[in-house]
């Protein structure tokens, strides 16, 4: 009977020391302004691409040349562009293909840079070669890689992807390694070692879980990177080919008749500002909130 009520209390005392964590948790989150801005942002940015179809009224596809370069309206709010297409449903659904190219990119290339940090930080022959790799990438500014990539590839969504994904993957393997050599060292990998467990559950049950701290803060800043980068490239024409709508390709259109149509360039523009800021922001509040050197200088 006494084990019984013993076992019930010790349940009870984690059941409350969860709760206790749980509402500290809560509470850093709620007082960390960074993250409720970012957080608030990238909703609003998430919202805006799930709602696309809804909101718009227009085919984005949809070119009427009687209406060409029509400014801000009742009828369109954002305008038209120089073919005669409705502003703010290009926007609308550009943000689908512009967030959703920061999207696969951030999770393609956290998944490939967790394996190649993860490796590379335990067997020292892998870490020779994938960070000779990684240097070698990481040297090349991103954007010029990025195109002589898409030169390779061919203009299209997919091969955006890839290319970003290519460009951005040793930044996270950079980041994984440097925590995973760290862990690597300590004293319970070395009492893991003599029990005879084997590599892989050491890699990924032992030192894999001490990574994600860094690796969701990494990741948002690539998302924000990818969103910028795509941008870059399609303003450049080398990104994700017209008619396609996105942020990139009405800048595009937009520079040619900036005179004329100073909305093709100026509303593309803040959707792409807004998304950066506000996953910067994130960023910047998770960093903060996750690593406690950060919160231990600011003190």
């Amino acid at each position: 009977m006494g084990e019984i009520n013993s076992s019930i209390k010790l349940s009870s005392i984690k059941h409350d020391l969860k709760k206790q964590q749980r509402q500290l948790i809560f509470k850093r989150i709620i007082s960390n302004k960074l993250i409720i801005t970012g957080g608030w942002i990238t909703f609003f940015l998430f919202l805006i691409t799930m709602l696309g179809p809804i909101l718009s009224t227009y085919d984005p596809y949809e070119m009427i040349v009687t209406e060409k370069l029509q400014g801000p309206s009742t009828e369109h709010l954002l305008g038209t562009d120089n073919l005669g297409r409705d502003l703010l449903s290009r926007i609308v659904y550009g943000a689908q293909v512009s967030m959703g190219v920061g999207f696969s990119v951030t999770i393609l290339s956290s998944i490939f840079g967790l394996i190649i940090g993860l490796y590379a930080s335990y067997y020292r022959f892998l870490d020779q070669l994938f960070m000779r790799i990684c240097d070698g990438l990481m040297a090349i500014p991103s954007i010029l890689l990025a195109i002589a990539l898409m030169a390779a590839l061919g203009p299209m969504i997919q091969n955006v992807v890839i290319a970003l994904s290519i460009v951005y993957t040793p930044f996270i393997a950079r980041a994984v390694r440097s925590v995973a050599l760290v862990v690597r060292e300590e004293t319970y990998i070395e009492a893991m070692h003599a029990q005879g467990a084997s590599q892989r559950r050491i890699i990924w049950n032992h030192i894999m879980p001490n990574t994600f701290s860094p690796l969701i803060v990494q990741a948002t800043f690539i998302f924000a990177e990818a969103i910028l980068t795509e941008a870059a490239l399609s303003f450049l024409g080398a990104g994700v080919p017209a008619p396609n709508p996105s942020w990139g390709n009405i800048l595009y259109d937009g520079k040619l008749v900036i005179f004329n149509g100073w909305w093709m360039t100026v509303f593309p523009g803040i959707m792409i500002a807004l998304s950066v800021l506000g996953l910067n922001l994130l960023g910047d509040g998770l960093r903060d909130l996750l690593d406690p050197h950060a919160r231990k200088s600011k003190k």
